[in-house]
């Protein structure tokens, strides 16, 4: 499904063609995937590792892709483990959540929820200040502005 692939000091996740889901699941709309689907990917998000270290992990990296693919549902699985491992109470955990609850208002508006929506894109506006740009998540930053600045776009419409 995928592979990490050392780029100078870093590894970085490497997508192959089985990285994606066969679908974006919508509850209500679509199957669910199967029980377990995700583990593999999951599962790179390791106990002990450092903020660093989960920043670069395939479920980290892939649930990141997977907002921009439109695979809302499918990405909370990934990145659900990397917030449960990132320390309590940090810039880092905050960061994490933030994403999570975007993914979950794109969800939302593909529901036909455009209130839910708005109130997951609060949430994820205020987790995203407080997180104020965790180093270890330094690279994704602007990513995940412009996820916000995109869900913000979308909801203008949908309102």
């Amino acid at each position: 499904m995928h592979a990490l692939v050392c780029i100078g000091e870093r590894w970085v996740c490497a997508l192959t063609q089985d990285s994606w889901p066969t679908h974006a699941y919508v509850p209500g709309r679509t199957a669910r995937h199967p029980e377990g689907a995700f583990d593999p990917i999951r599962e790179t998000a390791k106990e002990g590792s450092t903020p660093e270290q989960l920043a670069q992990c395939a479920a980290f990296q892939l649930g990141l892709r997977y907002i921009h693919k439109g695979f809302f549902w499918e990405a909370h699985e990934l990145l659900e483990p990397v917030w449960m491992l990132l320390p309590k109470p940090s810039c880092e955990r905050a960061f994490v959540q933030g994403l999570i609850q975007l993914a979950n208002g794109f969800l939302k508006l593909e529901m036909g929820r455009p209130k839910a929506a708005q109130r997951l894109l609060v949430i994820s506006q205020d987790l995203l200040r407080q997180a104020e740009r965790p180093p270890a998540f330094a690279d994704q930053s602007q990513e995940a502005d412009n996820l916000l600045a995109d869900l913000t776009a979308r909801l203008v419409g949908a309102l």
